[in-house]
């Protein structure tokens, strides 16, 4: 991508959760960027803040118990944490869209697909009614939903898994933002279905010029999709790099222990899967050095005691591990 001002910032962010036995340090001090029109994927394992991230940027976590502690979300150069209420209601739906997890709980079951992609447009665009419904119709057309005239007119129970997804991403398009988030769009649909709406938001993306925030643990999705990777665990971004420079040359052991545990092509039909080993740890007391410590098979006694800093291994590729010093024994992977 070319160096130009990104379209978004995130500094040092850390957000927390008060909970009856203290606190969770769900995000701690993650900062990336997404460039206009690219896609960047974060990626990792149940419980590792990817969407506590992307709540955090779209300002959607309740207040209390979560409280973010430190950060700046900076979006085309304004603070999102620093906005009042009603200034964002003006952003969501408008400059950033998300498509949730779960479309059959994030779908107004009370209101025709049709009228809850019109209610965005007028929201928004202040278009007239019909003007609203003649452009919820060419959106459902855009993702693919057929007969989207009388579609419209239908409620969420009457779609499918995959047409509800198509109905979110249209309704997450419907003003055409900058920005797209992503958390888990294909999540508890078929394989067949979740390259359907993977082709959707590529077609989308190049048509709107859209960035997109991809959250997964889904690895083979993000080869087809994304243009960067940033690699979470235990709250913390442990590695960051382009699609190729993630796939090709991991230098983390979490991102290595990820992509072993992903069927191959070439894997000999009696070669197992290797699994990682162990839990992630309690964000209620964050270990003082990498949290992937316990479960390192490289680990030392320093990664325990203390965090590693971040190794730059290109412009682009970045990763936190002990191993990567010039004074580490070297890993044989």
């Amino acid at each position: 991508m070319q160096q130009t001002t990104p379209l978004l910032e995130v500094q040092n962010l850390q957000v927390s959760f008060k909970v009856r036995d203290g606190e969770v340090q769900a995000v701690r001090d993650v900062s990336f960027h997404v460039h206009a029109g690219e896609a960047v994927a974060i990626v990792g394992e149940s419980g590792c803040g990817k969407s506590v991230t992307a709540q955090s940027i779209m300002r959607l976590l309740p207040t209390p118990p979560s409280f973010v502690k430190n950060g700046k979300l900076l979006f085309k150069g304004r603070d999102l944490l620093r906005l009042k209420e009603k200034e964002m209601q003006s952003i969501r739906g408008k400059e950033i869209g998300m498509i949730f997890q779960d479309p059959m709980t994030s779908l107004n079951p009370t209101m025709t697909v049709g009228k809850q992609i019109a209610e965005v447009l007028r929201r928004h665009q202040k278009v007239g009614l019909h003007q609203a419904k003649q452009q919820a119709i060419e959106m459902l057309q855009l993702v693919g939903i057929p007969n989207a005239a009388s579609r419209y007119a239908q409620y969420p129970h009457e779609f499918s898994g995959g047409m509800r997804q198509r109905a979110m991403i249209a309704i997450a398009l419907a003003c055409q933002p900058a920005l797209l988030i992503a958390d888990e769009p294909t999540t508890a649909l078929d394989v067949t279905i979740q390259a359907q709406i993977l082709c959707v938001m590529k077609d989308l993306q190049h048509k709107f010029n859209t960035s997109i925030i991809l959250i997964t643990h889904d690895l083979g999705i993000v080869a087809d999709l994304c243009d960067r990777v940033i690699v979470m665990y235990a709250g913390k971004i442990v590695e960051t790099g382009t699609k190729w420079e993630i796939f090709k040359n991991p230098q983390h052991p979490y991102t290595r222990g990820l992509l072993r545990s992903l069927p191959r092509l070439d894997q000999a039909k009696d070669e197992p899967l290797v699994a990682i080993h162990g839990t992630p740890p309690d964000l209620l007391k964050p270990p003082a050095g990498c949290g992937f410590f316990a479960r390192c098979e490289h680990a030392m006694q320093i990664c325990k005691e203390v965090e590693p800093n971040p190794t730059a291994l290109s412009e682009s590729h970045i990763s936190r591990c002990w191993k990567l010093h010039p004074l580490a024994k070297e890993v044989v992977v």
